[in-house]
C-alpha cells in the first residue's frame, strides 16, 4: 500500500511505496503556481535519499505504452537468426543476444558474468548529412531496424520522440532542485542523447541467484536520468543507502525514474546514482522498457557551482559526455570489445 505523508497546496502528492517516493506531476504540467518549486523539492529529496522515484499522472498515452510492450514481445519472439541480422553495431544500435553484456564497470559485482537478457536498442535518429555522421564518428551510426515487421519502427520512433519531449519538460525542476535557474540545463540538451532499450528477461532458476547470474547484474546507469516502463512481472531490486536490496513495486500508470552517473557527477555527488539489479525467477518472461535521457554528446560535464564550496570541493574533473559514454560501452558490451 502507498502511504501518504502529506499533500502540498500545489497538489503534488508526496507518497512512498516501500520507501520510494511517488510524485504526482499533474500540477507541474499544468503550470500551477508553486508547482515547479514543489516538484523540485520532491526530486531533491528523492535523489538525495534513495536515488529513485515514481512519476504519477504523466502525459504518455497508455495506448502508446501498450503498443511498445506488444512490439517488444513481437520482436523478441522472432527467430534468433532474424534478430542477429541486426546484431549490435559499433554505436550499440540493434539487437543484443542473451549473454551479450556484463557489468564490468560496477564495483558491486566482483565476479561479473554475462547477463541473462536480450535487448533491442535504438538511439536518436541523426540526419545523414550531419557532419559527424558523414565523418563516421563513433556513436553516430544509424539505427538498425528489423525487416518485415510492420509498425515496429514507427511505434518505437513515436515513443522515443514522445518520451524525449516529456523528459525535457522536467529539466527545469532538476535545475531548481539545486538552486539554478530553470533554464540552466537547456543548452546541454539540444539534440540530447536519447536511447530506448526493449528488454526480454527469460525466467531463471533460483540457483542462478546464488551463482551470481542475474537478468541484469548490480550496476548504476551512466546517463542523466532513466524512465522505466515496467510490465506486470516483478524482478527489479534497488540497493538502499544501507546496503539492503529493496524490491521495486510495480505501480500501474507510473514511470520509475532514477538518476545516473552523469547527474551524480554534475551535482558533485549530491544526487545519488543508485545501484539496481534484475533477477527474474517469477516463472514468467519479463519485459521492461527503459528510456535513457542524457545531454548531447559534446556537452562538458562540470560540477554545478551551487554544489561546490569550501566544505564540498569539486570531486571530478571536467569531462565530455561522449567520452564517458564510450568508456562505459567499451567496458560492458562484448560487441564493443571485439570492435575496439
Amino acid at each position: 500500500m502507498a502511504t501518504k505523508t502529506h499533500q502540498s497546496s500545489e497538489a503534488m502528492i508526496d507518497q512512498t511505496r516501500d520507501g520510494i517516493p511517488i510524485l504526482d506531476i499533474s500540477a507541474y504540467l499544468a503550470s500551477k503556481p508553486g508547482a515547479l518549486e514543489a516538484l523540485a523539492e520532491g526530486i531533491r529529496s528523492a535523489l538525495t535519499n534513495i536515488g529513485f522515484f515514481y512519476i504519477a499522472e504523466h502525459p504518455i498515452p497508455s495506448d502508446l505504452l501498450e503498443r511498445m510492450f506488444e512490439e517488444t514481445k513481437r520482436f523478441h519472439a522472432l527467430p534468433l537468426e532474424r534478430k542477429m541480422k541486426i546484431h549490435l553495431n559499433r554505436s550499440n544500435n540493434g539487437y543484443m543476444p542473451l549473454k551479450g553484456h556484463a557489468q564490468r564497470h560496477s564495483v558491486l559485482n566482483k565476479n561479473p558474468k554475462p547477463n541473462e537478457n536480450e535487448s533491442f536498442f535504438a538511439r536518436r535518429e541523426r540526419d545523414p548529412e550531419d557532419p559527424d555522421v558523414k565523418a563516421g564518428k563513433d556513436l553516430r551510426d544509424p539505427n538498425q531496424w528489423p525487416e518485415n515487421l510492420p509498425g515496429f519502427k514507427s511505434t518505437v520512433q513515436k515513443y522515443m520522440t514522445t518520451m524525449e519531449a516529456f523528459s525535457l519538460q522536467l529539466l527545469p525542476a532538476y535545475a531548481v532542485a539545486f538552486g539554478m535557474e530553470p533554464n540552466y540545463f537547456e543548452p546541454y540538451f539540444k539534440e540530447s542523447e536519447t536511447i530506448v532499450r526493449m528488454i526480454h528477461y527469460p525466467t531463471a532458476s533460483k540457483t542462478d541467484y546464488a551463482e551470481n547470474i542475474f537478468g541484469t547484474a548490480p550496476h548504476t546507469d551512466r546517463n542523466f536520468s532513466t524512465f522505466l516502463a515496467q510490465a506486470n512481472v516483478p524482478g527489479l531490486q534497488i540497493r538502499t543507502p544501507k546496503g539492503e536490496w529493496l524490491p521495486a513495486p510495480i505501480i500501474s500508470g507510473t514511470f520509475l525514474v532514477n538518476s545516473g552517473d552523469t547527474l551524480r557527477r554534475w551535482t558533485n555527488d549530491r544526487f545519488l546514482s543508485t545501484a539496481h539489479r534484475v533477477f527474474n525467477n517469477s516463472g514468467e518472461d519479463r519485459y521492461s522498457i527503459p528510456f535513457f535521457l542524457a545531454p548531447n554528446l559534446t556537452a562538458k560535464i562540470a560540477p554545478l557551482a551551487s554544489c561546490v564550496d569550501a566544505l564540498h570541493p569539486a570531486k571530478y574533473p571536467d569531462v565530455i559526455y561522449e567520452d564517458m559514454q564510450i568508456e562505459f560501452l567499451n567496458k560492458n558490451y562484448f560487441n564493443r570489445q571485439k570492435q575496439t
